[in-house]
């Protein structure tokens, strides 16, 4: 099997997936994009029909125990956040080919993309977004949570241009404050004095 092959998930092919222990059913939609491990498609709740986007693990590439792990703790870290800044996380299931992360969508992608788009963001656009960035930060951190991957292409964008922090794989949890990982300085910074 190539390794592309083995990087794609394998999808029902009526194009709808099913959460056995729930009983709920989601109509797979446009693809909207992928990462190292995982392809992201918009998900139909078929009963509600909200829209969600869908992250999609193949367990192919989850067959080693630290593999597996990371993705407990990637759930286990995310479910546990609620901040109006950070991606909301909807639910997780499985079945026999794959693993999938329930999460709210953004329509209006990355930060990644609206640089690429229009080469530019003005200063009053960067205090905005800076502002919600560092709002979630100290939310995370206060959570003892340190994100360890942010770049603008995990900063996302939804209907009301508001900042969404997304993918935990590689973040941590932080047990108690004398753990080396926890070195996060503030710089004096007071996220109410931006704007």
């Amino acid at each position: 099997m190539s390794s592309k092959a083995k990087d794609e998930p394998k999808l029902p092919a009526d194009g709808i997936i099913r959460d056995v222990a729930t009983g709920k059913s989601y109509r797979r939609g446009k693809f909207l994009g992928k990462g190292g491990f995982a392809r992201v498609y918009e998900l139909t709740c078929v009963a509600s029909n909200q829209t969600f986007a869908g992250k999609i693990v193949p367990k192919t590439l989850l067959q080693k125990l630290h593999q597996r792990e990371k993705m407990k703790q990637e759930i286990a870290i995310h479910k546990s956040l609620n901040h109006k800044h950070v991606l909301k996380f909807h639910c997780n299931f499985e079945d026999a080919e794959n693993v999938y992360i329930v999460l709210e969508v953004c329509r209006k992608r990355t930060l990644m993309e609206l640089h690429r788009r229009r080469k530019t963001v003005t200063e009053p656009e960067a205090r905005y977004f800076m502002h919600q960035m560092c709002d979630a930060l100290k939310y995370l951190h206060e959570s003892r949570v340190v994100h360890r991957d942010l770049k603008l292409g995990n900063l996302l964008l939804n209907d009301d241009l508001e900042l969404k922090i997304a993918d935990f794989g590689l973040a941590t949890l932080i047990e108690k404050n004398g753990d080396r990982k926890m070195q996060v300085d503030y710089f004096g910074l007071n996220t109410s004095t931006i704007l």
